[in-house]
Formats: structure tokens, sequence, C-alpha cells
């Protein structure tokens, strides 16, 4: 193998990464930020597609769509965070958008696979969990010395 071109495909990988997790995080949030100001200025009129009520649902798409993608953004729990979303998305088009054509599914799936990819693939070196794994095997390799 030629380690030049792994070293480069690395980068690109994450480097993609990065720029994937900022660009779908922050979609994401900007579709959810309208949810978080309507539950701010007291108006939380939303579905219920679970059947716990509509305000709780409200709060738990929030939770997702905003708290997550920050975590998402700066690479921080990544892979947990993503699970949160990928349900949010799997109830918006499976649930919410049940009786809806493909094209209302659409959106919602193409979210689910980024999220399956970053669940799969982490948020790579260029991340906050990337600097917290250093920063532990380093503490780690003090305490075995």
């Amino acid at each position: 193998m030629n380690t030049i071109t792994d070293n480069i495909r690395e980068r690109y990988v994450n480097l993609w990464l990065l720029l994937l997790r900022i660009g779908v995080a922050g979609f994401m949030f900007t579709h959810g930020l309208p949810k978080l100001n309507r539950l701010l200025a007291g108006e939380p009129r939303f579905g219920d597609p679970l059947g716990i009520g509509p305000e709780f649902s409200l709060v738990l798409v929030i939770l997702a769509e905003v708290g997550c993608s920050i975590l998402i953004m700066i690479g921080l729990f990544t892979r947990l965070a993503t699970i949160p979303l990928m349900f949010t998305m799997l109830v918006a088009a499976f649930v919410s958008h049940a009786g809806d054509p493909f094209s209302r599914k659409e959106l919602p799936l193409l979210y689910f696979f980024t999220y399956i990819t970053l669940c799969v693939l982490g948020s790579g070196k260029y991340s906050a969990d990337f600097l917290l794994k250093k920063q532990w095997k380093r503490r780690k390799g003090l305490t075995d010395q």
C-alpha cells in the first residue's frame, strides 16, 4: 500500500466528514429554530405523531433538531447525537407524512441516511470527539506508566 496516497485519502475523508457534519447539522438547526421560537413564544402548536402530546412532541423534536445538531456541528458525541435525529426523520417520513406522496418523505429520508453515515463513520479527525479521545488516550498513557 502507498502510505502517501492513504494519508491523502484519510485527509479527504476527514475533511468531508467535517463538511458533512457542518452542512447537514446547519440545515437541520435552521429547520428546528422556528420550532424553538414558536415554543418560546408560547405557541406550542405541533403534531402529535406518537400520541405523547403535542407540547412534549415539540420539545423532543427541538432537542433533536437544535440540540443534537449543535453537537454534530462541533463533533461532540456525534454518534449518540445522530440517534434522536434518525428517529425524528423516520417519524417524519413514515408517521407524520404516512399518507403523503414519496416526494414529502424524500427529504427526511435523505437526512436519515446522512445521519446513518455519520453514526457509522463517526465525526472524523476534525472534531471535539477526536480531541477528547486523544486527550483520554494521553491521560491513560500517563497512568499506565
